[in-house]
């Protein structure tokens, strides 16, 4: 029986595992992810991302490897009975720097965030390793693991289970996953040279049978068809089923080249805890939701990118162990959010009662006529966004921008023309200041303290004062506003220094006089330990040298 360290352990080699070993592996954490299967999965199973996910790829440096299996600015359109549009969604901002709506080919995204992980010596990816049993204890988790080659036992500081809706992680932490499966099911077929061939997608509220026809990318588009009470799974695998379903939506059904098919059911479930001690769920692990608004992957995708900087900070005694009991408490309200609104949204698209769907037709056609309700629904202002009103952040005022996400405008630096913001960032924190020197601005004792934390000092200025060298400083990024988009955020908001999070979160923001004690209590609320480590300048990641697992939780314990 073999023995090896680490300080992470991630179960599950899907999206949600693949992008949080990215994000550990950037910070120099030492993670190994385990999976039962011996590959990925090779078919496509969400199809939308949004712009929040996309800006995490952009963070990990895998964005440019994804975008050409994508099709972005995807227009979605929900039709009546007769073919009629009902609602449309063509959101046309990009104020996170990304379409808001991108359809995709999973596989093959998941393909390059593997790829992604052969940039790391430290990242180990064990397949056909299915978890046995797991056992943690005040400064380790031991966990067993099958192989073709026996049983192999592994520690880390901190496991994470990405495991999906069954997850045995979920399990083994005694956690509930409460909720309901709904007794509807759906038939999904995706099908190889496009048969439409129209880029968007469509819903169809039909009391007969309502339906989804959804655009991905490289000529793939995916049918989906509701399996009424009386017809049996076996009848909707039967390719005649099948053909007759197709009929509806292309002139020849039997010409059609099938990638798969399958009959499943939309569950509204989460987790009791997202954590249990050295234990956490991301993902389906920890939520499930029904498909309609897209939300499942990319709500996944937003697990990772908040749960992997504050595994990194503690991991590299950079933050106490506190900081991750943030994580259930930020994520947990948005992502009840987006299953309550799923779940609603297939409730209005699903009745079969032909009275109930023409109430609901006349409703969303009356709705429709009021511009602002339209809006409403095109620019998809419905959607959840985050916003943390506790956990890792602090508001200085009810009307704080705190706990929000910042706005990712293009900008020029000295050096760099037409950039988005984050690559100007970084991947670790950042203090901005508008028109102002940071410096000066936060005072020595806390421009010294975030720069022990590794942050990035950026100075953001209107363009035409980009090459004024008044008030250079080799440890600020002088940022000029290229689009008008930063002074934009200013101008509606009264606080002029803005502290972020790696994952892009506003930890903190006040008017310029106040950005010493905000410093302060931004230390005191994210667990932050300034003194001590080092980070490389160049790009703002922990240099950090992993250690044996009970020498480095022995650490950990001496920190929080």
């Amino acid at each position: 029986m073999a023995s090896t360290d680490f300080d992470v352990i991630i179960v599950g080699a899907g999206p949600v595992g693949l992008t949080l070993a990215n994000i550990l592996g950037l910070q120099g954490i030492r993670a190994l992810v385990v999976e039962e299967r011996s590959t990925l999965i090779d078919y496509p199973r969400g199809v939308g991302l949004d712009d929040e996910a996309l800006r995490t790829f952009q963070s990990i440096g895998l964005v440019d490897n994804i975008l050409p299996h994508t099709v972005p600015n995807q227009i979605l359109r929900f039709y009546d009975a007769k073919r009629r549009v009902l609602a449309e969604m063509a959101p046309p901002d990009a104020r996170f720097g990304w379409p808001k709506r991108n359809g995709f080919v999973q596989p093959l995204v998941d393909a390059e965030l593997l790829r992604g992980l052969d940039r790391f010596d430290h990242i180990e990816v064990w397949w056909s390793h299915p978890m046995i049993s797991c056992k943690q204890d005040a400064d380790v988790v031991t966990v067993e693991l099958g192989g073709n080659d026996g049983t192999t036992t592994v520690r880390a500081r901190y496991v994470v289970g990405c495991d999906g809706g069954r997850s045995m992680t979920r399990g083994m932490m005694g956690v509930s996953f409460d909720g309901t499966t709904s007794p509807t099911r759906w038939l999904v077929v995706d099908i190889a040279n496009d048969p439409l061939g129209h880029p968007n997608s469509e819903v169809g509220a039909d009391p007969d049978r309502p339906y989804a026809s959804i655009s991905i990318a490289h000529g793939i588009r995916r049918f989906e068809f509701m399996i009424h009470a009386h017809e049996s799974d076996e009848k909707a695998q039967d390719p005649d089923f099948l053909r007759e379903m197709l009929a509806r939506m292309v002139p020849y059904p039997d010409r059609v080249e099938v990638i798969r098919r399958r009959v499943y059911t939309h569950h509204s479930r989460i987790a009791g805890a997202f954590r249990a001690g050295r234990m956490l769920l991301a993902g389906d692990a920890a939520h499930l939701m029904p498909v309609w608004q897209g939300q499942g992957y990319n709500s996944g995708i937003r697990d990772a990118a908040n749960l992997g900087w504050k595994l990194a900070a503690v991991v590299a005694g950079r933050a106490g162990d506190a900081l991750l009991d943030t994580y259930d408490v930020e994520r947990r309200k948005h992502a009840r959010a987006m299953i309550d609104l799923s779940t609603m949204v297939g409730r209005v698209i699903s009745p079969t009662n032909r009275r109930v769907a023409g109430a609901r037709d006349v409703l969303i056609r009356s709705a429709s006529i009021v511009p602002t309700l339209k809006r409403y629904v095109l620019e998809m202002r419905f959607k959840p966004m985050p916003r943390y009103e506790h956990g890792a952040v602090v508001h200085g005022r009810p009307e704080s921008p705190a706990g929000t996400l910042f706005v990712q405008p293009r900008v020029d630096t000295r050096t760099q023309p037409n950039v988005l913001l984050d690559d100007v960032l970084g991947p670790w924190f950042a203090v901005l200041c508008w028109n102002n020197d940071p410096r000066k601005i936060l005072g020595e004792q806390a421009f010294a303290d975030w720069k022990a934390l590794g942050a990035r000092f950026v100075a953001l200025r209107p363009l035409t004062q980009l090459h004024w060298a008044g008030q250079d400083d080799p440890d600020v990024v002088i940022v000029g506003d290229r689009s008008g988009g930063l002074k934009a955020w200013f101008d509606a908001h009264p606080e002029s220094v803005v502290f972020l999070r790696p994952d892009r979160c506003i930890a903190g923001a006040c008017i310029a006089q106040r950005s010493p004690e905000l410093s302060k209590a931004l230390i005191e609320a994210l667990a932050l330990t300034p003194q001590g480590g080092e980070f490389d300048s160049a790009t703002g990641s922990l240099l950090y040298v992993p250690q044996p697992a009970s020498e480095s939780t022995g650490a950990a314990a001496g920190s929080a």
